[in-house]
């Protein structure tokens, strides 16, 4: 998995590459508790993310937490096959999906 980011003061952007599973979640983790120090608005771009799996939810809902303490977290460009991934867990509910 590709893992681009772009920061902006207090603004982060993350997009994600391929595919993120059991093998990449923990990198995508480990950045994500490495970065989030100041941050007040993450923005996950999704454009490119081909696959999420069980371990890629948890770190985005890990996140989604952290976010809601310290600012706001917007998920945006998701395609069709991660949409209907989050829409059966329920996690359409919980992001905020742009």
């Amino acid at each position: 998995m590709k893992i681009d980011q772009i920061k902006n003061g207090a603004e982060l952007t993350i997009a994600l590459e391929g595919r993120l599973d059991t093998t990449t979640a923990p990198e995508l983790e480990k950045i994500l508790k490495e970065t989030l120090d100041g941050v007040t608005m993450l923005t996950l771009d999704l454009a490119d993310l081909a696959y999420l799996s069980s371990a890629g939810l948890r770190v985005l809902l890990s996140t989604q937490k952290t976010m809601a303490k310290q600012g706001e977290m917007k998920v945006r460009h998701v395609n069709g096959i991660v949409m209907d991934i989050f829409e059966v867990t329920g996690f359409s509910d919980i992001l905020t999906i742009e």
